[in-house]
């Protein structure tokens, strides 16, 4: 059978065929496809209310996996969202005719969040604009669809900047703020989420309304760091400040739990503007820092940076020729870090966006490292997130897994700064219950390159990554898709089972986003 032959509505298999490999226990994998009952009245309802719905192969095909490249879905059609008005005409008949809507925004999931497995998927990239900016009050309004480079490129005409944003920049604002968004200022500012004042959602049932944490605000806080839920986010007013070039310092140390115990006691005494660990596997771990001000970035010379147990770059190349050196069986290692550091580091410093020795386009710089350097056909990063007592010992289990499974591999920890005013926004989100003032994530990440690796390997890593999680009662930056089967292990019954009686009551026909969570 060809792709071609299959067409919208009917009750054949599945064009892109479920995972049937079974060497080992899986928490999750591709749902099955729903079976296209009432599509054809669905989809004349939404043509007449003038929405634009795209049936063709190549339409539905160009979204048919996500940036992890592990789950594949096909839609019964798309629809690319231009209005808000319009997403509400949409969710009010799918309702009507129980059709499924899966939201994708950058599409930048990895566990199949955005992917949908029949029914409609809703583009949001269509919405896309800027639509006020407040200098005076430090505040933007932007429509949800909108990349994270793009509001930057705006704010920056205006001499502004956003506060707290995903490293990737081809995220939306709507998909981030309803998973977190950790960047490496998160420790000073907290999370994407919480730089939101007031949204625009349009509720399961079509209902368009606006919410904040004033102003139907179980709604708002529903919605934030809510993974699609309860309402699609078309618009929102985020916190923004003032543009400033920065300064970034890149320090070295041998031992994860060694660096990590300087992030925090430079996270809690407020020493860095941004603060961050990058490691090339566990042999070269950096902690970086950078300054908005001359002032902050002397502050910290003088009192912070003699407290650090680490290596400047000399040292730590002298270090690490000693220790291969001893060890000559592993000069295969050596020679992938060195190889790797001469390709990276210059990225972080192009000449192009510094100037006098600061980052004056730190959007572009770290988007662009991200995506040349950790971007391929798959990308598989689980990952934890737990209170500050927690974090060593998680990331050192999590850290001998990785190396358990892969030659190379990357790892990401951050801080996220708490706030106490918005504990009900990260009710059963990325943000672990036990944690108190701030929380911290680390992404494990495996270099694939050019490696080709089956589900059931790659399957297998996230299984060991997530079971961590589950034993030491940890969270996940990203949950749900071919791994929500851990959400109840890691939440409990009462917590999941209180979230999905208000799931049933906002979404009757649970049609929307209905295979991420519940």
């Amino acid at each position: 059978m060809q792709l071609t032959d299959i067409e919208p509505g009917t009750l054949g298999p599945c064009p892109v065929a479920p995972d049937s490999l079974q060497g080992i226990k899986r928490q999750q994998t591709n749902p099955s496809r729903w079976n296209g009952a009432n599509w054809a009245a669905f989809a004349d309802g939404v043509r007449a209310s003038g929405i634009e719905l795209r049936e063709s192969m190549a339409a539905r095909a160009a979204f048919a996996t996500d940036a992890g490249g592990t789950a594949h879905g096909l839609a019964h059609g798309v629809v690319i969202a231009r209005s808000t008005g319009q997403v509400a005409h949409l969710l009010q008949a799918a309702q009507q005719y129980r059709v499924p809507v899966t939201v994708c925004g950058g599409g930048m999931t990895t566990e199949g969040e955005s992917v949908a497995f029949g029914g409609v998927l809703l583009d949001m990239s269509g919405m896309s604009r800027v639509l006020s900016i407040d200098a005076a009050a430090l505040t933007v309004r932007a429509e949800a669809g909108i990349f994270w480079h793009s509001l930057a490129e705006e704010l920056r005409r205006q001499g502004l900047d956003y506060l707290s944003a995903p490293l990737n920049l081809t995220s939306s604002v709507g998909g981030t703020l309803g998973v977190g968004g950790i960047d490496v200022n998160s420790a000073r500012l907290g999370c994407s989420a919480d730089q939101a004042l007031a949204l625009q959602v349009v509720t399961p049932t079509g209902d368009i309304v606006e919410c904040s944490d004033t102003h139907n605000a179980e709604l708002f806080q529903r919605v934030i760091l809510g993974y699609g839920q309860f309402g699609v986010i078309t618009e929102a007013t985020l916190r923004v400040r003032r543009y400033t070039p920065l300064r970034m310092h890149y320090f070295y140390y041998a031992s994860l739990s060694t660096a990590i115990e300087d992030l925090q006691l430079l996270d809690r005494n407020d020493a860095s503007d941004y603060s961050g660990i990058l490691t090339i596997m566990d042999c070269a771990v950096n902690v970086l820092v950078a300054f908005d001000s001359d002032e902050r970035e002397a502050a910290f010379m003088a009192n912070w940076r003699p407290r650090l147990r680490a290596y400047g770059e000399f040292g730590f190349g002298l270090r690490m020729l000693i220790h291969y050196a001893l060890r000559p069986w592993k000069l295969g290692e050596a020679w992938y870090l060195l190889q790797r550091k001469r390709e990276l580091f210059p990225e972080l410093r192009r000449s192009e966006y510094m100037r006098d020795g600061a980052m004056h386009d730190r959007s572009v710089v770290f988007s662009r490292a991200v995506w040349k350097f950790w971007g391929s056909r798959q990308m598989v990063i689980p990952d934890l997130a737990t209170s500050a007592e927690k974090f060593i010992e998680v990331v050192e289990r999590g850290n001998a897994a990785c190396r358990k499974y892969f030659a190379h591999y990357t790892l990401y920890l951050v801080g996220i700064k708490l706030r106490p005013e918005h504990r009900a926004h990260y009710e059963m989100s990325c943000i672990p219950p036990d944690a108190e003032g701030w929380a911290y994530g680390c992404e494990f990440e495996p270099l694939l390159d050019d490696g080709i690796y089956s589900r059931d390997y790659l399957q297998s890593f996230k299984n060991e990554i997530y079971d961590i999680g589950v034993d030491m009662g940890a969270s996940y930056y990203r949950f749900g898709g071919m791994m929500k089967g851990y959400i109840r292990r890691v939440f409990g019954d009462a917590l999941v089972d209180r979230h999905l009686a208000l799931k049933r009551q906002a979404d009757p026909a649970m049609i929307l986003n209905r295979h991420v969570i519940f």
